[in-house]
C-alpha cells in the first residue's frame, strides 16, 4: 500500500487543490490524497473555535484519531477590513446556512451596500495544520490581499471567489485552476506546508 493522508474536507474544490499541488512535487507524487467522506466512520467535525488555527486543528486531530492516518486541516475564510475582519471564521455560514455560497455573497454585499467600493479591501486567510499519529504537529498560514467587488463573475470557484478582486481585475473565479493555486491563500499555506511533508511521510 502507498503512503496515504487525508484531508479533513468533503469540499471537492479543496481536495483538487492540494492533490494538484502534491503532484508537481516529485518527493510527493506517489501521496494518495483521500477526503474525509472517502473513508468510511469518519464523523463530521464540530468546528468550535473562535480563529483559524483553533478550528484547523480540531479538525486534524480529530480525522488523524479516526483514521490513524496523517491529517491536513485547513480552516479559511474572507476578512473584510470595515467589517472589523468579519465574517472570519464563520465565512461559510454567513448567511446562517452554512454552504450557501451565493446566500453568503448577497449577505455580505447587502451589508456593504452603502460603502464606496475602494474602500472594500479583504484578505482571504488560511491555517492549514497537519497532525501525524505519533503526535507531530505542523502549522502554517497563507494569505491573499484584494478586494470585493459587486460585478460578480467567475464559475471557476467557491465560496466568496466570485466577488473577490485581484489586482489584475479579474475575479478569483475566472482563474484557472494552475493560476488560483499559484496565488491562493490555501494554496500558500499548503505550499509551506510541502517541506514539512517531505521530511515527514519519508
Amino acid at each position: 500500500m502507498g503512503r496515504r493522508l487525508v484531508l479533513a474536507t468533503r469540499n471537492p474544490g479543496k481536495l483538487r487543490e492540494l492533490r494538484g499541488l502534491l503532484a508537481g512535487v516529485p518527493e510527493l507524487a506517489d501521496v494518495e490524497v483521500l477526503g474525509a467522506g472517502d473513508i468510511d466512520g469518519v464523523a463530521e467535525v464540530t468546528e468550535t473555535g473562535v480563529t483559524f488555527e483553533e478550528n484547523s486543528r480540531l479538525k486534524s486531530r480529530a480525522v488523524c484519531r479516526a483514521t490513524s492516518l496523517p491529517a491536513i486541516a485547513d480552516d479559511s475564510g474572507l476578512t473584510v477590513d470595515v467589517l472589523g475582519a468579519a465574517p472570519g471564521v464563520w465565512s461559510a455560514m454567513w448567511s446562517g446556512r452554512t454552504g450557501d455560497d451565493q446566500a453568503n455573497i448577497d449577505l455580505l454585499l447587502a451589508q456593504l451596500a452603502d460603502v464606496d467600493e475602494e474602500r472594500l479591501t479583504a484578505s482571504f486567510s488560511s491555517t492549514v495544520v497537519l497532525t501525524l499519529p505519533d503526535g507531530t504537529e505542523r502549522v502554517h498560514v497563507g494569505r491573499l490581499d484584494g478586494r470585493l467587488t459587486r460585478d460578480q463573475r467567475g464559475s471557476n470557484g467557491f465560496g466568496y471567489d466570485p466577488i473577490f478582486l485581484l489586482q489584475d481585475g479579474r475575479t478569483l473565479a475566472e482563474l484557472d485552476d494552475a493560476e488560483k493555486n499559484a496565488i491562493s491563500h490555501r494554496g500558500n499555506a499548503f505550499r509551506a506546508l510541502l517541506p514539512d511533508l517531505v521530511e515527514l511521510l519519508s
